[in-house]
């Protein structure tokens, strides 16, 4: 049985103190910036003059920093890319910071001196702060140590990314299975074969968590790991723990049996009703938000190239069931074979090359939505053609259509750009399965926030 209550336990025990870090690194910044502002100690009148519109941005920018996923374990490390992505967040929080200052009236501060320290100042403390943060969680929080049982394909894959995210807290002490009497380690990993030795080592590695990579095929086994419950271990299924860890599920590693088990869609009909009102609900909102762009931009498409200004194709909605897509046009229609689009392609117009990068190109789909068609947030949908193709070589891909299509979804915010080929279409069912498991307006609404943040900080394709 899966029992990652603890872990769970643990990694929102980390999220709360990377929080509480975080305001506490807004607050000192804040007291030197003061102090650096006026060389001096900071009296109590300007400090009060400040507390108020800074407490308003702070709370504005962890919103900023919760879309961004700074606060995603999974990306917690001392890299480049996570440091690049610090920048580009503080670029966009600090611009919002001057818009909120000079639009409202509750500051009598000047803001402009001010808030160029405060940046400064905070980009030095959060950066110090989340450095020492990522080297505690990799090198010396307690970590739980975990073995396998069974090396398949997917404990494999599942040993490198533990590996190379020490931060989540883990340590795989070893592998135990008894085909491999030969093999001593891999990847620096051990791996042991006598099955009877199992109490010892978990005794002398003080193991927490065992993680089965198959089913034991004998009364022997199974009453031998049975006997460990009272050394105090949790066993998980090593399907659920590397979702757990990846945030995908391995489609190489499950059958039907993990649909059956998995997907509790007879206890999803009152939140798909309530999503599907939400959706309404919003969809009207956005239209009526901008539909006085809509003349401007269909005026531009059709004075910069001929052709209709809505491009619409058909794709495979829920249930399988074939919809007309719409997008503004992007692309010239002369001499346009319809073929996938690359990099610098001559075909796409100046200003489709701007509605794709905003993603403006999709708001029509807004009336997809109100068609009940589709949903802010679900599995992109794919052309008729290539879901018959892609059906055919991997496996369960009708089974993303169980939910509706969305105008984006978790594979869009996960960094990863994925084009139709088997291996990258693979990654991104992945995603879409794990989206389709644990489907919340909670998640919806998380994973609206962060497209929002990857249309603005130009992080997806």
């Amino acid at each position: 049985m899966l029992n990652l209550s603890h872990k769970n336990m643990n990694n929102h025990f980390k999220k709360i103190l990377l929080l509480a870090g975080d305001v506490t690194a807004m607050y000192i910044a804040l007291f030197l910036t003061i102090a650096l502002r006026y060389w001096q100690w900071p009296e109590a009148e300007i400090w009060q003059a400040h507390l108020l519109p800074f407490t308003i941005i702070f709370a504005g920018w962890l919103v900023i920093f919760f879309i961004a996923d700074l606060y995603n374990l999974r990306q917690a490390a001392n890299s480049a890319k996570f440091f690049s992505k610090i920048g580009q967040t503080f670029l966009f929080s600090a611009l919002l910071s001057v818009l909120f200052f000079y639009f409202s009236p509750l500051t009598g501060i000047t803001p402009k001196t001010n808030l160029a320290i405060f940046v400064g100042v905070f980009f030095i403390i959060f950066s110090i702060w989340r450095v020492i943060f990522n080297a505690i969680l990799s090198s010396y929080l307690p970590k739980n140590n975990i073995a396998i049982i069974g090396l398949s394909t997917l404990a494999e894959k599942l040993l490198m990314e533990i590996k190379q995210q020490p931060h989540l807290g883990f340590h795989i002490s070893f592998i135990l299975d008894e085909k491999r009497p030969d093999q001593k380690e891999i990847n620096g990993t051990p791996i042991f074969s006598a099955f009877k030795d199992l109490p010892e080592l978990i005794n002398r590695k003080k193991i927490s968590h065992i993680i089965l990579a198959e089913n034991p095929d004998s009364e022997k086994r199974r009453s031998l790991l049975f006997e460990c419950l009272h050394l105090k271990i949790s066993f998980i299924n090593l399907i659920n723990f590397y979702e757990t860890i990846t945030g995908k599920v391995p489609i190489e590693a499950i059958g039907k049996m993990w649909f059956l088990e998995n997907l509790n869609e007879g206890g999803q009909n009152n939140a798909d009703i309530f999503k599907k009102v939400v959706d309404i609900i919003g969809a009207l909102i956005v239209l009526l938000i901008t539909i006085i762009f809509w003349p401007l931009i269909i005026l531009v498409i059709k004075i910069e190239s001929r052709g209709p200004a809505f491009f619409k194709q058909t794709r495979v909605g829920q249930n399988g069931q074939e919809f007309k897509i719409l997008k503004f046009r992007t692309m010239r229609t002369e001499n346009n074979d319809s073929s996938p689009t690359v990099d610098g392609d001559k075909r796409i117009t100046a200003l489709g090359n701007f509605l794709r990068k905003s993603r403006l190109d999709e708001l029509p789909q807004i009336l997809n939505i109100l068609k009940g068609e589709m949903s802010f947030v679900g599995p992109r949908p794919e052309r008729p053609g290539l879901v018959t193709e892609l059906e055919k070589q991997i496996p369960f891909y009708s089974e993303r259509t169980l939910t509706k299509p969305g105008l984006t979804g978790v594979d869009q915010i996960s960094g990863e750009y994925h084009s139709p080929s088997y291996e990258d279409t693979m990654k991104k069912l992945q995603y879409e399965l794990y989206y389709i498991k644990h489907r919340s307006l909670f998640l919806d609404f998380s994973i609206i926030l962060k497209t929002i943040a990857t249309v603005f900080l130009r992080a997806g394709r």
